[in-house]
């Protein structure tokens, strides 16, 4: 096998309806759903930064899912379509029927709003994984940076390393109340850094946090989702230091000004 071969996973995709099971305030931002029901039977996530299609009542309180057809997803005729966001799989068990999904609360939001006041019997629409892009296992190092939305993402990646595997996590929180356990058998330095009522468009924590890390001897892959446009200057930063493109993935997680309700 190549040295450093990812692997891009198709799936097929499937549209489900959801059960509540449990609601769990993890920090002030952060409200942990855990989802099952007979429609979560086949459901598969291969990779941890994986993203699921989550639908929401619409305004008349109503789920209004698409129906999957030749021309893609399309929604019935004269019912409000229910909003829909990306959201990460931070946790599925097969052998229990569950789903784990952790909302970051930032305001006001479809998503948001709705994990607010998210209680067991409720139910939500579901689509997903389209695909998986699974990330080579045999690098030296891991440097995975994000922020909030970031952390169910990296948070999962953490507790799927293996032994022996070494790596760097840096994470951007509103507050150092956000800090949450993170289980791992890797080698991993994890670093918090709290905006403290800094707005996250503005924060520059993360990039700095990356520029000062200290040399890292081998072959390095850094994983980076932040919001869109840091995320991309951070992957110039790094291309512009000669690492290669393969071992850098950037993603950005929201943008500013839209309502990216994400993870």
């Amino acid at each position: 096998m190549a040295l450093h071969a990812h692997q891009r996973l198709r799936h097929d995709v499937m549209l489900r309806m959801l059960d509540v099971l449990s609601v769990e305030r993890l920090s002030p931002h952060m409200q942990r759903v855990t989802l099952g029901g007979p429609g979560l039977r086949g459901f598969h996530s291969a990779s941890p930064d994986d993203h699921v299609k989550l639908f929401f009542p619409n305004r008349d309180g109503e789920l209004v899912l698409p129906a999957l057809g030749a021309n893609g997803p399309e929604f019935p005729p004269g019912r409000e379509p229910s909003p829909m966001r990306d959201y990460t799989p931070r946790h599925h068990d097969a052998a229990r029927g569950e789903l784990t999904v952790d909302f970051v609360l930032h305001g006001d939001g479809p998503a948001s709003n709705w994990a607010a006041q998210a209680a067991p019997g409720q139910q939500l629409g579901a689509g997903g994984p389209r695909g998986s892009f699974v990330i080579a296992d045999d690098f030296d190092h891991y440097v995975l940076a994000g922020d909030e939305t970031a952390l169910p993402a990296i948070g999962r990646w953490l507790e799927e390393m293996p032994a022996g595997t070494r790596a760097t996590a840096l994470i951007e929180l509103p507050e150092t109340a956000d800090r949450q356990p993170l289980h791992t058998h890797a080698d991993v330095d994890i670093r918090w850094l709290a905006r403290h009522g800094e707005a996250a468009v503005d924060s520059h924590r993360l990039e700095q946090a990356l520029q000062e890390l200290p040399a890292i001897e081998g072959d390095v892959f850094h994983w980076i989702a932040t919001e869109s446009s840091r995320a991309r200057a951070m992957r110039q930063w790094l291309e512009q230091r000669g690492v290669p493109k393969d071992w850098i993935k950037a993603t950005g997680y929201w943008k500013a000004g839209a309502d990216d309700d994400n993870d």
